[in-house]
C-alpha cells in the first residue's frame, strides 16, 4: 500500500474545511466540534455578502449550510442586539431605588408597591436601599442612570421638595427626573417619650416655652420631611429645641424608644405599633384632617392653626424617560393602588393613596418646593 500523503500545514480559515486524505480517497472532513456554535453566534445581517466559498461554508456543505443559515435567520439567534420597543417594556428587572435604609415608612410602602407591579410586570423588581444625606445619594444615583425605565426612585417630599431647599445637592429635583406617578401621602405623627410630661400639643408647646433649647428632637436628616415638620412648629409655635438628624426613620425611632431624645415627627406606620404598646405617647397627626382610620388623634393644626406638614411618596424616573413606559407605571400603579387589601393596608398605616397623573405629579413637587425653600429661608435652616 502506498504511504498516506501527509495533511497539509494550512492554516488558514478554509482549513476547517480541509480535505482529509484516507487510503487514496478524499471525504470532507468534520467540522470541529464548536465550529457551528461558533457561527451561531455570529451576527448575520438580513442583506448578507455573497460567499467566496460557494461550495462550504463553516466547514458544511453548501446545501446543508444554506439551510442551516435560513434555520439561524428565521430564529433570530444570531440576530444583533437591538433596543427593545417601548412597548416591551420590561423584559427584565426593574430596580427601584429607596432612599432610606430598611425598615423605615418609605422602605415598607416601596416593598409592597413594588411587589405588586413586579407581579404585573412578570418581572422581579428588587429594592436597592441606598440610605445617607437625607436621601441625596440614592437621589444623586438615579438621576445619573440611563433613562430606559430600569432603575426608578421611590422618592419622597424630602427628596425633592425639601432637602434641595435645605442644602445644596448635586442634582435638579425637576430638570433630572421624569415624575410617573404621586403613590400616596400622609400626615406625619408627632410622638414623645412617656418620660415626657405631656398628653397633648398645648401641654408639649408650654413645656418647651418653659425649658427652651433643651429638649432633643429627632428626625430621618437634615432636610426630611421629619425634620420640616419640626422647624415649621418652632417657627409657628415660637419655640426652640435641639435638633438631631438621624439617617432614617428606623434608627430615630430606636433613640426615641431608648429615650436617648425627646421627641420625633415621624410617620404614623412606624409610630402606631409603640404607642399601642405604650412605649412612646402619640399627641397628634400633621395633616390638615384628622386620619379616617384614626378619629381620635387630633391633628397639630387644632392647637396651631395653618399647622401642616404631609409628606408624598411617588415613582419617578431619571430624565427622557419614554413617555410609553411612564404610561406603563403610572396606569399599573394606579391599579395597585386600587386593590382592595392595598387600599385597606395602606390605610391601616396612615397613609391615602394618591395616583393621578404624571403633570400632577410634576405641580405638587414643583408647589411643595416653593413651600418649604419659604420655611427654610425664614427659619434660616442650614445643613448641620
Amino acid at each position: 500500500m502506498p504511504p498516506v500523503p501527509a495533511a497539509s500545514a494550512d492554516t488558514s480559515p478554509s482549513s476547517a474545511a480541509a480535505l482529509t486524505r484516507r487510503a487514496g480517497k478524499e471525504t470532507p472532513a468534520r467540522p470541529r466540534p464548536d465550529a457551528f456554535h461558533r457561527a451561531s453566534r455570529m451576527s448575520i445581517a438580513p442583506q448578507s455578502r455573497t460567499v467566496s466559498r460557494p461550495h462550504h461554508c463553516f466547514g458544511l456543505p453548501s446545501r446543508l449550510a444554506a439551510t442551516t443559515l435560513a434555520i439561524v435567520l428565521a430564529l433570530g439567534v444570531s440576530a444583533p442586539a437591538r433596543a427593545q420597543p417601548a412597548g416591551a417594556w420590561p423584559v427584565k428587572p426593574v430596580r427601584l431605588v429607596v432612599p432610606f435604609p430598611p425598615g423605615g415608612a418609605t422602605d415598607v410602602l416601596a416593598r409592597q408597591i413594588g411587589q405588586r407591579l413586579g407581579e404585573a410586570w412578570g418581572q422581579p423588581v428588587p429594592v436597592d436601599n441606598r440610605g445617607g444625606a437625607s436621601g441625596a445619594i440614592a437621589t444623586e444615583f438615579v438621576a445619573r442612570q440611563p433613562g430606559d425605565g430600569y432603575t426608578l426612585l421611590f422618592a419622597t417630599a424630602s427628596t425633592h421638595a425639601i432637602n434641595p431647599a435645605v442644602s445644596r445637592v448635586s442634582f435638579d429635583p425637576v430638570r433630572d427626573f421624569t415624575p410617573i406617578v404621586n403613590v400616596a401621602s400622609a400626615p406625619l405623627g408627632l410622638v414623645v417619650h412617656p418620660s415626657l410630661p405631656v398628653r397633648n400639643v398645648a401641654e408639649l408647646l408650654a413645656l418647651l416655652r418653659a425649658r427652651p433649647g433643651q429638649l432633643d428632637m429627632a428626625s430621618f436628616g437634615t432636610g426630611t420631611g421629619s425634620h420640616l415638620a419640626g422647624e415649621l412648629m418652632k417657627v409657628m409655635g415660637r419655640v426652640d429645641m435641639v435638633h438631631v438628624p438621624y439617617k432614617g426613620g428606623a434608627a430615630a425611632i430606636a433613640d426615641l424608644l431608648g429615650g436617648h431624645v425627646s421627641l420625633l415627627f415621624d410617620t404614623l406606620s412606624n409610630t402606631l405599633p409603640h404607642a399601642k404598646s405604650g412605649k412612646v405617647r402619640l399627641l397628634a397627626s400633621t395633616g390638615p384632617r384628622r386620619v379616617a382610620s384614626m378619629p381620635d388623634l387630633p391633628t397639630v393644626g387644632e392647637t396651631l392653626p395653618g399647622y401642616e406638614a404631609t409628606t408624598w411618596f411617588g415613582i419617578l424616573g431619571p430624565a427622557a424617560l419614554p413617555r410609553a413606559v411612564v404610561d406603563r407605571v403610572n396606569a399599573d400603579t394606579a391599579r395597585v393602588l386600587q386593590l382592595a387589601e392595598v387600599r385597606s393596608s395602606l390605610a391601616a398605616q396612615g397613609f391615602e393613596p394618591a395616583a393621578g397623573t404624571p403633570e400632577a405629579f410634576t405641580q405638587q413637587i414643583q408647589s411643595d418646593l416653593a413651600k418649604w425653600a419659604k420655611l427654610v429661608a425664614q427659619a434660616k435652616i442650614r445643613v448641620e
